[in-house]
């Protein structure tokens, strides 16, 4: 498997992304993951929607907890044809039970759990830590990647607004 360093620190210190180098202009590659009752979810399953796919290490840690609950306002203000995922390697379970409490209801969360389907084609398995890197990707609605953002930081949060100004574009 492809080794990727020098792009991303946790707490300051170097590691590894596993996994492929997207770029914008690629076609998406296809994941299966979960959702919150064990149903498999693909890419397809959002066929012809404009995909916010936000990896995150854990929703159980502060910076993802704070990122998922500004992604859901943000996406509150989007169209229909825009869909916000959040995948991390946390289980179903743990994932209903934080969506229930903070009140999340405008973001998806699925879980890579099973096969590690998204991190592998994705390239944003942290090797050292076997979480997912913090990442975003926006897909548009033929399935072309249209933006990447890979946190440099993993205790940092993402450019929101650079997200959502590349989301507003495609609109």
């Amino acid at each position: 498997m492809n080794e990727k360093t020098g792009i991303i620190t946790f707490k300051g210190n170097p590691f590894t992304l596993l996994g492929p180098e997207l770029k914008v202009g690629d076609k998406a590659p296809g994941f299966t993951v979960v959702d919150n009752g064990l149903t498999p979810v693909s890419l397809a399953s959002y066929k012809g929607k404009i995909k916010i796919i936000s990896a995150v290490p854990s929703l159980d840690t502060p910076v993802c907890d704070t990122e998922t609950r500004r992604f859901n306002q943000e996406a509150a203000a989007l169209p229909e044809n825009v869909v916000v995922l959040t995948i991390s390697l946390d289980l179903p379970f743990a994932q209903k039970r934080w969506c229930g409490a903070a009140g999340i209801d405008k973001v998806t969360t699925l879980s890579d759990y099973q096969e590690r389907s998204f991190a592998d084609a994705y390239g944003v398995l942290i090797k050292e830590l076997k979480l997912l890197a913090r990442a975003v990707f926006i897909i548009d609605a033929t399935d072309t990647i249209r933006y990447i953002q890979i946190v440099p930081e993993v205790t940092s949060e993402p450019d929101y607004a650079a997200v959502i100004g590349a989301v507003k574009s495609l609109l």
